[in-house]
């Protein structure tokens, strides 16, 4: 019977709130190329490689780049959401976020990241709370992004537990879709009904226990 064990989180979303900054640094270059990137399309990025988040921007306007240039834009792209999380803190983390990792060490349950950032161990230190993470996966450390699950796959092997035995916290559909196919436990934060694939839905971690949390594998 399969038990809690260890929690994934995703980090953009689930953990802080970056989602501003990537839409901004994405919305500036998009103008670049006289596209306008809205918010709902800026939606389908959620969990995207910064590379394929670049193309399907360009496809919108039905832009075609090189390789290089294509490189050279998500630097660019990088470079600018550097300089608007320069000044980030514990401030930007969301709602419970210290309580529940606090809640998950006391109790031994291992704890992970497995994000598409390239950023994530910049992030993590900024807001100070890389020193909970036993396991962090980031864009650097994979070659599928999601919906492969690879990202989570690598983190419960380092965590060395079962997916099965393993809760994966996500706030985007194709992350949704990555925890299902690597066998974990899925729990959408934020709206149920984008997140409508996930096992098991919640708005944030306000309320949170570890009793609820054991309660998905019954």
């Amino acid at each position: 019977m399969s038990k809690l064990e260890a929690c994934i989180f995703d980090l953009d979303g689930v953990l802080v709130d970056t989602a501003k900054y990537h839409y901004t640094a994405w919305h500036d270059l998009a103008q670049e190329f006289d596209i306008e990137l809205t918010t709902e399309e800026n939606e389908k990025l959620k969990g995207v490689s910064r590379r394929d988040s670049l193309i399907h921007i360009l496809n919108l306007g039905g832009k075609v780049l090189t390789e290089d240039e294509i490189n050279h834009w998500c630097e660019v792209k990088n470079t600018h959401y550097l300089e608007l999380i320069a000044g980030m803190d514990a401030d930007e983390l969301l709602p419970d976020v210290i309580r529940i990792l606090d809640l998950l060490k006391d109790n031994a349950i291992k704890i992970g990241l497995g994000s598409a950032s390239k950023n994530a161990p910049f992030i993590l230190e900024k807001t100070n709370i890389a020193h909970y993470f036993q396991s962090v996966v980031c864009g650097l450390d994979v070659i599928n992004s999601k919906p492969h699950p690879e990202v989570f796959l690598k983190g419960a092997e380092q965590l060395d537990v079962d997916p099965s035995n393993c809760i994966v916290f996500e706030d985007s559909i194709k992350g949704i879709i990555a925890a299902n196919t690597g066998g974990f436990i899925s729990v959408g934060v934020g709206d149920p009904e984008e997140l409508n694939q996930a096992a098991h839905n919640i708005k944030d971690f306000t309320g949170l226990t570890l009793k609820s949390l054991q309660s998905l594998f019954s």
